[in-house]
């Protein structure tokens, strides 16, 4: 049975099978995995009840990625009560590199971007909100810097959202909780609420994984001695549904998962290079 579904704790088939051959793939928890990472780009896009949002999003995003080659956009339905998930399904006749994973229950954004990147086919990851404020035709500025000259090293492109479409509570909540997360964790991140975001798979899986990792993935991978750059991005008003999180009980959890962080941090002694001798 299993106990605990971390990538800290894992208990029997927790979280892989024997590996298989390089380049064949296989289901394992009804997702299919391929060793072979043969693809140019993989899209994380995590939602809950965005009926109304995801067709258009997920035809931006395509359209955005075209000149990528080999590529795949995977939506992970996190529980959602409204249409999403059908809506998706039907989608998938329309944009051939779709692929929607759906949870049983409602379990977090972290999460659903957990569960796409292990499903992932490709080394380069881009994440992005699923309620269309993040704008799909950035994801080339992003690669660009993964991908660019002296990049070996970076882990993570993290975007900076410009003129924020929040209402001032949201934006005065935000500004608070990242002055006292820069003081903490010294991560230098203006904007950890950015859900657009490019990096190296190996990166975000050597982190330790907790439910609201997402918002402190710069602080972790930087953990690990990768680098991490920031880019510019835009930021449109969400138009249809709601937020799902409300601003003050973000806040209280955001305060408290810091101090969590800040223990990893001070928990860790370094990243080391290892080789085979």
């Amino acid at each position: 049975m299993r106990l605990l579904d971390t990538a800290l704790f894992l208990t029997g088939r927790g979280l892989y099978k024997a590996r298989a051959a390089r380049g064949q793939a296989f289901e394992h928890d009804g997702i299919e995995r391929n060793f072979g990472m043969a693809l140019a780009l993989s899209v994380v896009v995590p939602v809950r009840d965005e009926d109304e949002n995801v067709r258009p999003l997920a035809h931006e995003i395509a359209k955005a990625i075209a000149a990528e080659g080999d590529v795949e956009i995977i939506f992970v339905d996190d529980g959602s009560a409204d249409a999403t998930a059908s809506v998706l399904k039907d989608l998938k006749s329309e944009i051939p590199a779709l692929r929607v994973i759906q949870h049983g229950r409602n379990i977090g954004q972290s999460r659903a971007i957990r569960t796409g990147v292990r499903a992932a086919r490709s080394e380069i990851i881009v994440t992005l909100d699923g309620d269309g404020q993040n704008d799909p035709a950035d994801i080339p500025k992003l690669l660009a810097v993964l991908r660019g000259p002296g990049a070996e090293n970076i882990g993570l492109v993290s975007g900076v959202r410009l003129n924020r479409k929040d209402d001032l509570k949201k934006k005065l909540a935000s500004n608070l909780a990242n002055r006292f997360r820069r003081a903490m964790l010294d991560d230098g991140a203006q904007d950890t609420g950015c859900g657009l975001k490019a990096f190296r798979r190996e990166a975000f899986l050597a982190v330790p994984y907790f439910d609201n990792l997402h918002r402190f993935l710069i602080a972790l991978i930087l953990r690990e001695g990768y680098d991490v750059r920031f880019v510019e991005v835009g930021h449109r008003p969400r138009l249809h549904g709601r937020s799902k999180y409300g601003v003050w009980d973000r806040l209280a959890a955001g305060i408290s998962d810091i101090f969590g962080v800040r223990w990893l941090k001070k928990r860790f002694k370094g990243a080391v290079a290892a080789k085979e001798i």
